[in-house]
């Protein structure tokens, strides 16, 4: 699997609107009153902040399990789940920007078992020198991907985390979610794959394999006949790395389950409330959406 080394986060600050968003396929309007919850959570975000959902929160139970994939040394991994599980309970693969498995990701993961879901994050840069997710400086973080990349170990990695979660809950159907560079993870892990049941992805390369600043060929999107999961969309029209017609032009070619939002006032990365490029109207939405999906599918 290679993995596209780029994650731009263009430096245009948005005005924040909470209208506007483009939408085709099944399933894609969004819970206006989910969204509105979701965003009394976000309010004074864009910095680093106290977690939504904190380690500690009684609800869950949080661990650090150690990964044996097929190939390659073991990884670790960042985990959490309700207190009370059967083996029914619904899990979901968490895959990392390119800021690892850092204290947003780590919240996500949290939330997700926090709205009833056994999440697991695995450590994909285990096997490199992560880039510092204090000050991200993607020219030193393009070949970090790169190296992790040509390892080649990451699909591997992926199965990983989803047989944990089958560990815990035996008979439960499992999704996957990723942004940016997890984005386009998720995106090559669901081609060809009856391994998740559901998959949702946030400004991740709709073009595997290929430069996604590079011109579109008429064969660009031809894996889209080779997927049979749900998959779930989010983009953001400002958003330099991801061009908004190839976005459209893949999931249009999608015959499984599909919806897809390109929010207009967002750019890339607008998901990370810890980061002066998030945007609270369209994380909000957006993951309002990601939940409604995990479980019309999951459970």
């Amino acid at each position: 699997m290679k993995i596209d080394p780029t994650d731009p986060l263009p430096p245009t600050k948005p005005e924040v609107s909470r209208r506007g968003f483009v939408a085709l396929g099944a399933g894609a309007a969004a819970g206006i009153a989910n969204a509105a919850a979701a965003g009394a959570q976000t309010d004074g975000f864009g910095k680093p902040h106290p977690p939504i959902v904190a380690e500690d929160d009684p609800a869950i139970a949080v661990s650090r399990p150690t990964l044996q994939p097929k190939a390659g040394t073991p990884i670790g991994s960042y985990a959490a789940m309700p207190r009370s599980i059967t083996r029914l309970t619904p899990g979901v693969v968490v895959i990392q920007a390119a800021s690892g498995v850092d204290p947003q990701l780590r919240d996500v993961v949290r939330r997700l078992a926090k709205a009833g879901f056994i999440a697991i994050a695995p450590s994909l840069f285990d096997r490199v020198k992560p880039p510092d997710p204090s000050g991200i400086d993607f020219s030193v973080a393009a070949p970090i991907m790169a190296q992790m990349s040509a390892q080649g170990f990451v699909p591997t990695d992926v199965i990983a985390a989803h047989d944990w979660l089958q560990t815990q809950a035996k008979d439960a159907s499992l999704g996957i979610i990723g942004f940016c560079m997890g984005g386009g993870i998720v995106l090559q892990s669901i081609i060809d794959s009856h391994a998740f049941s559901a998959a949702s992805m946030f400004y991740g390369n709709v073009r595997p394999g290929t430069d996604p600043k590079a011109p579109t060929t008429a064969s660009a999107f031809d894996f889209t006949s080779r997927i049979t999961t749900p998959l779930l969309g989010s983009f953001g029209a400002r958003d330099t790395s991801i061009k908004p017609a190839d976005v459209t032009a893949m999931f249009a070619r999608l015959t499984a389950p599909h919806a897809v939002k390109i929010y207009d006032e967002a750019g890339h990365a607008f998901f990370d409330d810890t980061r002066d490029r998030y945007i609270p109207s369209a994380a909000a939405d957006a993951w309002a959406r990601t939940l409604d999906w995990f479980r019309k599918y999951l459970t």
